[in-house]
Formats: structure tokens, C-alpha cells, sequence
């Protein structure tokens, strides 16, 4: 069986930190170990998110802007998958026990999506209005004014339609490695005739990882976050943890769920049980707990559950 994890941006950088390379390797020491009890499947891949390391990028990027010309922001996704994968396999390979690749994966979007018309997704650092309205008749951005705390560049977050780097990662399965793919969502890009180009734009990491683990065929997906499960009437006097969802209920519960925080997740649990996979929803200090069903939630694409 195949086994896809998606490791949230909290395993990296945790609140009050720097993201100093030592911090985020002292993060990820810990969130390998917690990823044990899963590296023993035979075909295993590690997914990740980089949103405070393309933040820090860009505000490198914006400081030196003087002395260095600034990248576009796909290429700022490839830049912080090779950061995050190199900490990441010196932390996996002992805990692993077996070797480790980390693969710069590119995500293919549709270059009509939707998305592009209407961008949505805050990046990189905060501006004054003066300075955000000159950056965005200098460089053609799209910025908006976020939660009274100054004004940001805004940018589309497409809906992943392939993994371009599919085959790659499946030999890699079949000798044996523990993959890092997708990181980020990937780097996205559009295809032009029979060229792949780069956008400025973000894919969710969960969707991205749903749609690798249903190319690979996975059986299961497993998204860690800092939330140990779903949770039913959230804020309300009858709030309780989810155990199991069913495709039909996990569709009933979304839209209850915050479109900032676990909706998306559910959105990919949804679409892998559509294509018959089980995802795992849980936080990784109680995933032992999680496999055991006994925290976290399971939505299955077959009808048991509630």
C-alpha cells in the first residue's frame, strides 16, 4: 500500500519562532519521530507546506531588491522545496532506516482556472497603502487591505490538475526510497503548446497532495495539523470531536467549516474518497492515538461511519 502524509507548516516554524535553520531542524527531528508508526509502509511520500518560508523569501527578496533583482514567486515555491526537503531527509533518513529523495516537483493548473480572475491568497510581507498601491502599478499585482494589520500582495491558488513529476516519483517508490514531493503544492505552472511555464500563484498543499496520492493509487492520506480532528457544532455548546465521516456526511459537514483553516483539508479528504482512498485527519502528537481510531478523524469513501 502506498501512503501519502501531508506534514502542515506548523511542524516547521512554530508560533514565537524565527525559522532559523536550527529551529525548523529541531521541528522536524520531532515531527519524524512522531512520523514512525507510518514509515514502516513499504511505499511511503512525505508531503509538506513552505508559507513561512516563501514569506521570508520574499521579504529577502524585497530587502535586497536594491542590490538583487527580485524572482517571481514560482520560483520562490522551487527555492523553498529545496530548502524544506534538504532539513527534512537529514531529519527522516535515521528515523526511515532506509534511503530518502527528495523530488523539486512542478504541479500543473489549468491557465483558464478561475482562480486567476479573482486572486485571493495573502503572500509575503505587510505594506503601507502608498507603498502596496505603488508596488502594484510597478508590477502589475493584485493587493488588498488584511485584517486592519496593513496591506498585502494577493495571488491565485488554482486547482492542481497534474503532477508533473508522477513517473519520477513512483520509480523512486518501487526501489524502495521514502519520497519528499510536492512541497508547497507544488510549483505551479501552465502548459503553453509543449512547454511548461511558470505562474505566480499558490496551490494548496492538501489538494495537491490528494491529487499525488490518487495518481500513485495510495490507499491512504494522512494530513497532520495542529488540530487533533474535525470537529461538529466548533464554538457551540455541543462541540465534539468527528471519529469517522463518510463521503456523503464529510460533503454535509463542509460548510460549516472555516475556508481559512480546515475546510481545505476536508476538500481533499473529499476528493480522495471520491476516488476511493481513506484520509486521516489528525495532529501528529496524537497520530499512535489516530491510527488506532481512537483520536482524530477518518473520512472513507464506503458507508460505514457516521
Amino acid at each position: 500500500m502506498t501512503t501519502v502524509i501531508a506534514l502542515g507548516g506548523n511542524a516547521l516554524i512554530r508560533a514565537g519562532e524565527r525559522g532559523t535553520a536550527a529551529e525548523q531542524l529541531a521541528n522536524l527531528r520531532t515531527a519524524c519521530t512522531a512520523l514512525a508508526p507510518l514509515l514502516s509502509d513499504p511505499r511511503v511520500v512525505v508531503t509538506h507546506g513552505n508559507g513561512p518560508q516563501v514569506g521570508n523569501e520574499l521579504l529577502r527578496q524585497e530587502r535586497a531588491a536594491d542590490v538583487a533583482p527580485p524572482l517571481p514567486l514560482y520560483v520562490a515555491v522551487a527555492q523553498t522545496q529545496a530548502e524544506i526537503g534538504a532539513l527534512f531527509a537529514a531529519e527522516l533518513r535515521p528515523v526511515a532506516g532506509r534511503p530518502v529523495a527528495c523530488v523539486l516537483t512542478h504541479v500543473e493548473v489549468a491557465g483558464n482556472d478561475a482562480a486567476f480572475a479573482e486572486p485571493t491568497k495573502p503572500i509575503g510581507p505587510f505594506y503601507s497603502e502608498e507603498e502596496a498601491h505603488r508596488l502594484e502599478r510597478e508590477r502589475g499585482w493584485n493587493v488588498v487591505s488584511d485584517a486592519g494589520r496593513g496591506w498585502r500582495r494577493v495571488v491565485a491558488s488554482p486547482e492542481p490538475v497534474l503532477v508533473v513529476e508522477l513517473e519520477s516519483i513512483r520509480a523512486l517508490l518501487d526501489a524502495g526510497d521514502v519520497v519528499i514531493a510536492a512541497g508547497g503544492g507544488g510549483i505551479p505552472v501552465v502548459r503553453r503548446e509543449d512547454r511548461l511555464k511558470g505562474v505566480d500563484a499558490v496551490i494548496d498543499k492538501d489538494r495537491a497532495s490528494a491529487l499525488l496520492a490518487t495518481a500513485l493509487g495510495a490507499g491512504r492520506l494522512v494530513i497532520l495539523t495542529d488540530v487533533p480532528a474535525l470537529l461538529r457544532d466548533f464554538g457551540g455548546p455541543e462541540e465534539s470531536e468527528i471519529r469517522e465521516l463518510t463521503l456523503a456526511a464529510a460533503e454535509d459537514l463542509l460548510p460549516e467549516l472555516a475556508a481559512g483553516s480546515m475546510r481545505p483539508k476536508l476538500e481533499a479528504a473529499i476528493a480522495f474518497a471520491r476516488a476511493g482512498g481513506e484520509t486521516l485527519i489528525a495532529s501528529s502528537g496524537s497520530l499512535e492515538e489516530a491510527l488506532a481510531g481512537a483520536a482524530g478523524t477518518t473520512i472513507r469513501p464506503d458507508t460505514s461511519g457516521v
